[in-house]
């Protein structure tokens, strides 16, 4: 698959996953994988960008196993966000089904 076809995706699944619920980074890993092939050198930069672009607030929880997990929420922004890409997405997709046929 195109990687940069795959990396708007993948971007766009990480926002309606942690949109649900708050999840840290191996459960988002985990949560695409099931559907996807993704690994932690796709997500961690994504999680990082949209931390930093304001649609993510992190927070950090005690792990019994092991160091500290850093949760990601979504912020009203990012739900915004994420509405707007679900449109484009959806808009993009029935234009591209017209063309190809299916």
């Amino acid at each position: 698959m195109n990687a940069q076809f795959k990396k708007g995706v993948v971007e766009m699944c990480i926002l309606k996953l942690v949109s649900s619920s708050d999840m840290y980074g191996l459960e988002v890993i985990e949560g695409i994988s099931k559907e996807i092939e993704v690994n932690e050198n796709t997500v961690y930069p994504i999680l990082r960008r949209l931390t930093l672009a304001g649609y993510f607030n992190t927070y950090k929880e005690k792990n019994p196993s092991g160091p500290d997990r850093k949760y990601y929420r979504a912020t009203k922004e990012g739900t915004l966000y994420l509405g707007e890409l679900l449109h484009e997405y959806r808009a993009f997709t029935k234009k591209v089904e017209r063309i190809i046929g299916e």
